[in-house]
């Protein structure tokens, strides 16, 4: 497994690759890998004949206050992991390699239908910055296919819809949220939980499940959110937001839709916890 810094570096290990007509993937992550993040490798090495994972902090989807300076960044580590998978490329760049200039850019990119709702409306400026980045990586490697995680359902979404408007020649692999044995969802930002935080974290997949089962009994799509943002907060949560929505688009329902997502983001502690749940509602029943 190779070990990259530099965009040329990478750039000439592709073209390599693209010369003996191989197929390759991508698995953008911020590191501190568990066994989710390895999940999509595995799911993006399914689909690919060479892998690339990508381990960069991107200063441009923190917020003011948020945490980029603490994030855990554990390279050697991941890398560890990585091998064992059989890995062919990290590429793991300075941030003076991917904004030469700065990370202030001038040059942005943005989905604002999707990107200023749910937890763009909370972390402003966010997904401009995951979308940015996503776009910087796939014109760096140039992937056939690239992973990303149900878990961050808006992102899914949001880097769906740039793919689909900016013509990138990648296929977005969605890969289905792993989970600990209480249900809470993977994730690097679990290990900012206490032990007693922890084993209350699994309330908030509980939560989802039972909205979704509230949903399909019929109950108004209101009335489940005022239920799950009470039941959250209850249970020692502060609540961003507990949303019904339709999954292709991420806009508020209406009662002829019958693709839905239930969306949650909520603080418990220090640590900001997202997750979601998916159901089709039969109209006829």
């Amino acid at each position: 497994m190779d070990i990259l810094h530099r965009i040329e570096d990478v750039r000439t290990q592709v073209r390599q690759w693209r010369g003996e007509r191989l197929r390759i993937g991508l698995v953008p992550t911020m590191g501190n890998l568990h066994q989710g993040h390895l999940q999509l490798v595995k799911a993006a090495q399914d689909e690919a004949d060479r892998g690339i994972v990508s381990i960069f902090v991107n200063p441009t989807q923190f917020g003011v206050g948020e945490d980029y300076e603490t994030y855990p960044r554990t390279l050697d580590e991941d890398c560890a992991k990585l091998r064992t998978l059989g890995v062919d490329v990290v590429f793991a760049p300075s941030v003076a390699a991917m904004y030469p200039d700065g990370p202030e850019l001038r040059t942005r990119v943005s989905v604002p239908e999707l990107a200023n709702t749910l937890c763009g409306a909370w972390r402003e400026g966010h997904f401009d910055g995951v979308a940015t980045v996503v776009s910087k990586l796939f014109n760096i490697v140039g992937p056939d296919v690239a992973a990303f995680g149900k878990k961050d359902y808006q992102q899914l979404r949001v880097i769906e819809r740039m793919v689909r408007d900016l013509n990138f020649p990648v296929r977005i692999l969605p890969v289905e949220t792993l989970r600990e044995e209480s249900g809470l969802a993977m994730s690097s930002r679990n290990g900012y939980l206490t032990v007693e935080e922890k084993g209350r974290a699994a309330v908030l997949y509980q939560t989802l499940c039972e909205a979704r089962e509230r949903l399909l009994r019929g109950e108004p799509f209101a009335e489940v959110e005022v239920w799950g943002r009470d039941r959250l907060n209850a249970s020692g949560f502060r609540t961003d937001y507990f949303s019904v929505r339709r999954a292709e688009d991420l806009k508020e329902p209406t009662t002829k839709d019958t693709e839905l997502v239930v969306l949650a983001a909520a603080w418990l502690g220090k640590a900001r916890l997202i997750d979601n749940v998916e159901l089709s509602l039969n109209l006829d029943g």
